[in-house]
């Protein structure tokens, strides 16, 4: 898992809300009846699930400030059944589950970080799969849902295809920052399409300002910010399935069309479109990448970056005033639609029973979501959320760019074998953006790398 994962869990409620929960399971943040939440779904789903001295083990990667958002909405788990609810939450939670299912002694629930993960226990009998109805209900209830269904099936250990898993709390990287007063100022309008935003970015080079900040810096990780820019170019240049392909090895690496996507971001590192040129913006940590939409006058107008990047921003930045964002537009040419980049949390049941089968049912319901969106840092494809929740409209406008979607993907380097998307992926994109390699001679070592690993 990259490092940047790490930061889209507490770090995305700065960028999304402003309330922390104080809950602990056992005690409902919201009065129940008040507010704009979806009470109906509560009362339903209690009316129907009771599991009164049950008790739930969950586990996953949430600790601090999100287990005590998460324990906030298991609160409301187990007043509508009765159920009692223990969850835990570990850094090394991806050690610690496989452990656990290979020692009999796994909890009820995962929440996993990565499909990956989800995958090789499934294969091994290790998951419970999940009712087909709750493919059906991910379906007709997700925006674009087919995506999520897709993201969440994999093959048990009898090699048939089925859905083993629940997305929940997801981040979008899909993302470009600006500073909208820059914006006004200079008269520049937000792009609605991709063509749009290579013209901005030819416009602004030739108004004698820098278009863009980007930095690959991360210490042991340096380059996954490229990967992400990749990843989103595939996206807009390929069909979903193409990109399929490719995050799984079906596709060559150093195939044309993956070829075209790295020299599609490297036509955004041209002479006078990055701040400080090709070499900065490879040296230059992620951190401080965006520090230069801060300045006056401004180092560049528009930075692309995940939901966590206002974590780095100048203490006291606000959100939505100081900052804003836009959503990564898709070619108005073509039939790609709007395709979202992103990660997420997925709920695996790795010790079943009829309360945990229950809990999969209860994150069917709005309220599941809405409780931990109302106090900032949930974003979900769940069509049933009642919008005035959200904590402002930050929260809002991100959410819209997840409901929005025509097609949703995970990172694709965290797709990849660790040594292909956490190694060479990276290391030829740093390449690559000093210009010490093109982008047909970095595909092609990527490869090269993926063929060894294959032999």
């Amino acid at each position: 898992m990259k490092l940047h994962h790490g930061l889209m869990t507490g770090a995305a409620v700065l960028a999304l809300g402003t309330g922390m929960a104080s809950a602990q399971s056992g005690d409902l943040k919201f009065p129940k009846g008040e507010g704009a939440f979806t009470w109906s779904s509560l009362e339903e789903f209690a009316s129907g699930h009771d599991y009164s001295g049950q008790s739930l083990e969950i586990t996953g990667p949430w600790t601090g400030a999100d287990k005590a958002l998460f324990d906030s909405v298991i609160a409301y788990f187990e007043d509508a059944t009765g159920a009692d609810v223990n969850y835990s939450g570990s850094d090394s939670f991806e050690q610690d589950i496989v452990i656990s299912t290979q020692s009999n002694s796994a909890p009820n629930i995962a929440v996993f970080p990565q499909p990956g993960l989800v995958a090789d226990l499934a294969a091994r009998g290790s998951i419970a799969e999940l009712e087909d109805d709750t493919a059906s209900f991910i379906a007709e209830n997700y925006a674009a849902g087919q995506s999520w269904v897709d993201l969440a099936s994999f093959e048990g250990p009898d090699g048939n295809t089925g859905l083993y898993a629940f997305p929940y709390k997801i981040d979008v990287k899909s993302l470009v920052w600006y500073v909208p007063e820059q914006f006004e100022e200079a008269g520049y309008e937000v792009p609605e399409t991709y063509e749009a935003l290579k013209e901005l970015t030819e416009q602004m080079a030739s108004d004698g300002v820098t278009p863009w900040c980007i930095g690959l810096g991360s210490g042991a990780a340096t380059g996954w910010p490229a990967t992400d820019w990749v990843e989103d170019l595939m996206l807009r240049t390929v069909e979903p399935a193409v990109y399929d392909q490719w995050t799984s090895g079906e596709l060559d690496f150093d195939d044309e069309r993956v070829v075209n996507a790295i020299e599609e971001f490297g036509w955004f590192l041209q002479d006078g479109y990055v701040n400080g040129g090709r070499e900065a913006a490879a040296t230059t940590d992620f951190r401080d990448a965006p520090t230069g939409l801060f300045q006056f006058p401004p180092e560049c107008y528009m930075h692309k970056q995940a939901t966590f990047i206002p974590t780095f921003f100048p203490e006291g930045t606000v959100v939505g005033e100081d900052v804003d964002f836009f959503y990564f537009p898709a070619p108005s040419e073509g039939d790609l639609g709007q395709p979202v980049l992103g990660a997420g949390t997925m709920f695996g049941i790795t010790d079943d029973s009829e309360a945990a089968r229950g809990f999969i049912d209860f994150l069917q319901t709005p309220i599941a979501h809405e409780i931990w969106a109302a106090q900032g840092g949930l974003l979900s494809p769940h069509n049933g959320i009642n919008a005035e929740v959200f904590a402002n409209d930050t929260g809002r406008a991100l959410n819209d760019i997840l409901l929005n979607a025509t097609t949703f993907r995970f990172d694709g380097s965290d797709l990849m074998p660790g040594e292909i998307g956490a190694g060479a992926f990276w290391t030829q994109m740093v390449e690559f953006t000093t210009g010490s390699a093109d982008a047909q001679t970095a595909a092609s070592a990527i490869e090269a790398r993926w063929s060894e690993l294959s032999d």
